[in-house]
């Protein structure tokens, strides 16, 4: 990969995430399929950005790499293994989605609630009716009888 490029690649069911700096400091991520690409990506970017801002340039050519470890990186791999916690967006998204889904079955209910208030009304008017047609049928009934 060529500086200043990030590149993604699949083999199988796994992600290769590859980023290589300005400066030629670079960082692989391998990842499952369900780990979203721009997630992996920011990962490495701040990964590479913690470990200049702790080994400066000038200090890389010291660094041997059998027995080498850094932390943070351990601490990342820790903390991202949730493709959420690491992206903002995708943290938005999935609380949109929820939002999304409190606000349908919201709908269902009010629409659910509004029948049945329809309903109502119908069984209303039709007892409405009903006691017109009775209070006229007892009216027709009481002047053919006189009460003494």
């Amino acid at each position: 990969t060529a500086k200043t490029t990030r590149s993604s690649v699949k083999e199988r069911e796994y992600l290769c995430h590859v980023y290589v700096r300005h400066d030629g400091l670079s960082a692989v991520l391998i990842t499952d399929q369900d780990y979203h690409q721009r997630v992996g990506q920011s990962i490495l970017t701040q990964l590479l950005d913690e470990f200049s801002a702790e080994f400066p340039e000038s200090t890389w050519p010291g660094l041997q790499t059998n027995g080498f470890t850094f932390k943070k990186a351990e601490e990342f791999l820790q903390k991202y293994q949730d493709p959420n916690q690491a992206d903002g967006l995708l943290r938005m998204q999935r609380d949109l989605d929820d939002t999304k889904i409190i606000l349908h079955n919201t709908m269902e209910a009010l629409l659910a609630r509004g029948e049945k208030i329809d309903d109502l009304v119908e069984r209303s008017e039709g007892l409405s009716n009903q006691s017109k047609l009775f209070y006229k049928t007892a009216k027709k009934t009481n002047r053919c009888c006189t009460i003494l």
